[in-house]
């Protein structure tokens, strides 16, 4: 196969570092080839001490829009020939940074809404589902991305309680000890501890699916299915709906 035709997929890194790793992984295993020229042509860019961290800046703990700086790694997949692009992370899809985002880069460019594409997943493969967990960090929680989002496709977006954020998820991503970001390969013991503790609270509040809403969350979460909860991962769906946009027929299903 010659991908000479095919649309150069961008990837926007380093949020964290892992994450986008994590995503052109992705992008691979969910691709047919047979041999290396088959695979799509993928550039990532990985400048993590240049963006800040989305969620301080929804809580208004920092006035730096990451838009600004996502927007610099955008215009430079861009010069590097990728027309399609995804930002494997969550946060970043919050309108007060992706709003932003989309008006800083060019029209040429197809920039995916990781959110929406879960949306659409959801109800394609699991029509009858309504009810949807959602683990995430503080700043996707507390933007409503989710919820708001899913709403406008007849989904309930469920999402754990404040005490849960506090005390598991948050210290699970970000706890400079043992959390996602300080610890990702391998993840911690204890990270993924505290991440069953909020799935089981989503189980018991009769979700009958749960989105891994941090694009880190599925390095310490590899389950397709917990408790006979189906577990949908944001980072594979961004990886598919990339390869959909770059090459359709390259689609492994």
């Amino acid at each position: 196969m010659n991908t000479d035709n095919k649309k150069m997929i961008g990837v926007v890194g380093g949020m964290g570092p892992y994450a986008g790793l994590d995503l052109v992984k992705k992008i691979f295993d969910q691709t047919t080839a047979k041999c290396d020229q088959d695979h799509l042509p993928v550039s990532m860019i990985s400048v993590s001490h240049s963006i800040p961290d989305r969620t301080e800046f929804l809580l208004g703990n920092s006035e730096d829009n990451p838009a600004l700086a996502i927007s610099e790694v955008i215009h430079a997949l861009y010069d590097q020939g990728a027309t399609v692009i995804g930002i494997p992370c969550n946060t970043a899809h919050a309108p007060q940074i992706f709003n932003e985002l989309v008006n800083r880069i060019p029209k040429e460019i197809k920039l995916i809404h990781m959110i929406n594409e879960v949306a659409s997943y959801i109800k394609e493969r699991y029509p009858s589902i309504v009810r949807v967990g959602i683990l995430s960090t503080k700043g996707t929680a507390d933007s409503n991305i989710y919820p708001d989002c899913f709403s406008k496709h007849g989904l309930n977006g469920i999402q754990v309680s404040e005490e849960i954020q506090k005390y598991r998820i948050n210290p699970a991503i970000y706890d400079k000890v043992f959390g996602i970001k300080a610890k990702s390969n391998p993840v911690s013991s204890q990270a993924k501890k505290y991440l069953y503790t909020g799935i089981k609270y989503l189980v018991g509040e009769g979700v009958e699916a749960i989105v891994l809403g941090c694009t880190e969350i599925p390095l310490g979460l590899t389950d397709s299915e917990i408790q006979e909860t189906p577990i949908i991962d944001s980072s594979k769906i961004l990886a598919r709906t990339l390869i959909l946009e770059s090459s359709p027929e390259n689609l492994e299903e």
